[in-house]
């Protein structure tokens, strides 16, 4: 495959539309968003105010959510690989279907628990199968169009965004009857996907050939480029996620209560619903791969170095949700720089027909980053050290990160 290492030139040649599967496939992550985040942005608070979990250790469930989610990816993505997406897709949505009814009558600790991770395997099955197929029918189409991929994966971002615009609204809204129904309601969208993938998704998809599993890991490990772009997307990936955990955090400080929570997810998702793909074209004709990722890290830095600027002022009210917003806001703009770009450096690192393998250990990697920086994370919010500075240390970790880069794209 091509490397992009280099801006691309603009072309004036008429791109051909997105094919049926891709279009399909977008759609697809529009739902599953929509469905996950009903749920998820309300989960820290229910798991510290009714389940009465101390804050390391929501920070630990959290942790492990994502970590069975986005550290398991790579037996999803070698799945794919294997037996193709169609089936590891279905059994994705049928477990997501059982851990969202799971979650919603849980009410100990290792039944919340379970949940939890059942519910981020299923993620692990559908989601590296999803995304993988994503990112070869973005080459594909850049082969075909001279455009970048980049413009496809942002397209798949936007989508992805939406629903999580759409979600927390809806999971805002059935929070008015209990945390359950919101489970319940989330699970529901998933037998709708279940459903659709069942009836529209190709049994077999050209060009996609399936392998065998044994030996793909051990290059993977001795990837050493693509393991530093594991390492920085995992940074990048811990920062992100305290927009459930930090994020929630300073809110109740502000404000007393996560009311404003929801909106504040709304406005993430409108930014990169609104400006995520003319961002990307603009980027993509001025910045190579690694220069967009290490520009949106050192963005998503000085969103936690606002707060951490203004945490002494003691701000609260409405006033005291400025800082917050302009932390969304950073994060939500280096977002739309890092997470397109590494989805399109994948292909570029991947060994011929293991793709899926890749997409998976990208996740994976950063998943385990994520499981234990979340635990710290979470016992540094609550050590009671002077307010700025678990703030200043989380913007030191986007910022390190540029370092870990890979020097060249392939």
């Amino acid at each position: 495959m091509t490397a992009l290492s280099a801006p691309r030139v603009r072309r004036s040649v008429e791109r051909p539309r997105l094919s049926p599967l891709l279009r399909l496939l977008i759609l697809t992550q529009l739902a599953f968003n929509i469905g996950f985040y009903a749920v998820l942005p309300f989960l820290s608070e229910h798991l510290g105010q009714a389940i009465g979990m101390a804050g390391w250790l929501v920070g630990f469930v959290l942790g492990l959510r994502t970590f069975s989610q986005q550290g398991l990816f790579v037996v999803g993505g070698a799945l794919a690989d294997r037996y193709g997406i169609r089936p590891v897709v279905l059994a994705g949505c049928a477990l997501r279907i059982a851990g969202f009814t799971w979650l919603g009558h849980a009410e100990q600790t290792w039944s919340v628990i379970g949940a939890v991770l059942l519910i981020g395997f299923a993620a692990a099955l559908f989601s590296p199968a999803v995304e993988s197929e994503v990112a070869r029918q973005a080459v594909l189409w850049e082969e075909e169009s001279g455009g970048s991929r980049t413009r496809v994966l942002a397209l798949f971002t936007v989508a992805g965004q939406a629903g999580a615009f759409v979600g927390p609204l809806l999971g805002a809204l059935l929070l008015a009857v209990d945390f359950r129904t919101a489970c319940l309601a989330g699970a529901g969208v998933f037998v709708l996907v279940l459903a659709g993938h069942a009836w529209l998704l190709p049994q077999r998809i050209p060009g996609r050939e399936r392998v065998r599993a044994k030996g793909g890991l051990r290059a993977l490990l001795r990837n050493r480029r693509f393991l530093a772009l594991c390492c920085a997307y995992g940074a990048y990936l811990l920062a992100y996620n305290q927009l459930y955990l930090a994020l929630p955090d300073e809110v109740e400080r502000a404000t007393g209560s996560q009311a404003s929570l929801a909106w504040l997810f709304a406005l993430s998702s409108l930014l990169v619903v609104t400006a995520q793909l003319p961002v990307t074209r603009w980027v993509g004709d001025r910045l190579a791969l690694r220069r967009s990722m290490a520009v949106g890290l050192l963005l998503i830095a000085a969103g936690f170095a606002v707060v951490a600027v203004a945490r002494p002022a003691g701000w609260s009210g409405t006033a005291g949700l400025v800082p917050a917003a302009g932390f969304v806001v950073l994060l939500t703009v280096g977002q739309m720089l890092v997470a397109p770009a590494a989805r399109a450096w994948v292909p570029d690192l991947a060994e011929d027909g293991r793709l899926g393998l890749y997409t998976g250990a990208l996740s994976s990697v950063s998943g385990l980053i994520v499981l234990v920086g979340s635990a710290a994370t979470g016992s540094l919010l609550d050590a009671g050290l002077p307010s700025a500075v678990p703030w200043l240390a989380l913007a030191a970790i986007p910022a390190a990160a540029v370092w870990l880069l890979p020097r060249r794209a392939t």
